[in-house]
């Protein structure tokens, strides 16, 4: 009998140590042991054996997955002196979980401290309209920076986004006044564009049709009639135009009266035929 409960003692003490030599890690995960207070090994996802009771210890258990770290609106300032709140959003993951718990008190403080600090550092380079057009630039910038200073911590900086650049209400007031006076200036440079534009045409356009009526008038010999159709034909179009217009004076005007000084120049013009050059000098001569 008492052989028996020795037996079943023995089994019983060499399951307790079989379980409690065992540890199981889940996918993700890592852990460390220590033996007798000092590094010992590393535990992988699955069923780990040969953890020694009282001897052996697992101090701590983390993982190794990729993490967010959103890092709060910190203000920096620029390099022309303009105060900013800058929020950004760091993906990290550890590498070594050895080096992240021995190497470093609060691993996801420290790199918070880090990231702001660097933040500073590479805003206070740059003016604010480079700091708006240049994100990129900041995002690398600061993605070196940080994967370089957690190197030894074990930890990778796998990406890093920077979600706002925030400045001050009086400067986007201004800002904005200096876009709109801006867009005004591009307005007015650009229709004044238009009509000077518009006025050479017209002004060229006019210039053909003065030419070709000149022709016409010299060429016909019923140059009259075709001047006093035109002018009734002008007078009638300008007197439509004054018509439908709501806030203009309507003058009406005789077009015969238009036409009388013209003519009057045309005969003039036609009846006197040209004196063939010296004829003045010969009839003084004879006289």
């Amino acid at each position: 009998m008492g052989s028996l409960v020795w037996t079943f003692a023995a089994i019983l003490t060499i399951l307790g140590a079989t379980v409690g030599s065992t540890r199981r890690i889940n996918e993700g995960n890592e852990a460390l042991v220590e033996r007798l207070g000092r590094y010992h090994r590393k535990l992988r996802p699955g069923l780990n054996f040969g953890i020694i009771p009282f001897i052996d210890e697992v101090v701590t258990e983390g993982s190794i997955k990729e993490r967010i770290l959103d890092i709060p609106p910190n203000d920096a300032t620029t390099q022309d002196n303009i105060r900013v709140k800058v929020d950004a959003v760091i993906f990290w993951k550890i590498l070594e979980l050895q080096q992240a718990y021995y190497e470093i008190q609060d691993i996801e403080d420290a790199i918070r401290n880090l990231v702001v600090t660097t933040l500073r550092s590479v805003i206070g380079m740059m003016d604010l309209q480079e700091t708006n057009s240049s994100r990129s630039k900041i995002i690398r910038e600061l993605a070196a920076n940080l994967d370089e200073a957690t190197e030894p911590w074990g930890v990778k900086i796998t990406r890093v986004e920077i979600q706002d650049i925030e400045a001050p209400e009086s400067i986007k007031l201004a800002l904005e006044k200096e876009r709109s006076a801006k867009s005004e200036r591009l307005a007015l440079e650009t229709q004044a564009a238009g009509k000077k534009k518009a006025a050479m045409e017209e002004a060229e356009a006019i210039a053909g049709s003065v030419q070709r009526i000149a022709q016409a008038l010299r060429d016909n010999p019923d140059s009259q009639h075709i001047l006093k159709y035109l002018v009734a034909q002008n007078y009638v179009d300008a007197s439509r135009r004054l018509g439908e217009s709501s806030n203009s004076k309507i003058v009406f005007m005789d077009p015969k009266a238009l036409t009388e000084g013209i003519s009057e120049m045309i005969q003039a013009d036609t009846s006197s035929p040209p004196h063939p050059p010296g004829d003045g000098s010969r009839a003084s001569n004879g006289n």
